[in-house]
């Protein structure tokens, strides 16, 4: 299908239905890196501008990538329902904790113990395909909601802090994430 340069009502009405979506970012050299991402965690801005709430995971390869190559790929599939495939093609800005942003950029947000970024996804191109490879699957339970943050709320901020510190300062390739500075 052609690339649009924005979401419509439609397409905003399904991102808003989809309880996982796909996030895949690559560096110019190393490895592609493609996450599932749930929860409570994603925001429509506007028709050009989403946002994300990334929570702590056992890796940070998003922020290392868009440190080297500031591009981004969101995808979306219907597994309920017509079938569908959204991808949304764009770059992005991070926001930490430590960032004056912060507090703005995840008003928005429910508080979930863990939450390392913010990504602010600027929509550059928008682009539909059949799906119907995709299959039809129920939704059962959020396992962030159950295992994912209650874990981190365990931790505390100085256990969350030290994960980040052992597990997400650099990428799988060697690549700063920028987690604890702007230089990595």
């Amino acid at each position: 299908m052609p690339l649009g340069t924005k979401l419509n009502g439609t397409l905003r009405r399904f991102i808003e239905r989809q309880k996982v979506f796909f996030v895949a970012t690559a560096a110019k050299d190393g490895r592609v890196n493609l996450s599932p991402k749930g929860a409570d965690t994603l925001r429509i801005l506007d028709d050009r501008h989403i946002r994300w709430l990334n929570l702590s995971g056992s890796g940070n390869e998003t922020a290392g990538h868009l440190l080297q190559t500031n591009r981004i790929t969101l995808m979306f599939c219907a597994f309920e329902g017509d079938a569908l495939i959204l991808r949304v093609y764009g770059k992005a800005t991070v926001i930490h904790p430590r960032d004056a942003g912060w507090a703005n950029a995840t008003s928005d947000f429910p508080d979930l113990a863990g939450s390392r970024q913010v990504y602010d996804v600027e929509i550059e191109n928008v682009q539909t395909s059949c799906g119907t490879g995709v299959p039809v699957m129920r939704f059962e339970k959020d396992r962030a909601q159950e295992e994912l943050v209650p874990y981190y709320d365990d931790l505390g901020p100085s256990g969350v802090e030290a994960y980040w510190r052992k597990k997400n300062t650099t990428t799988i390739d060697g690549f700063q994430t920028g987690l604890f500075d702007k230089d990595g």
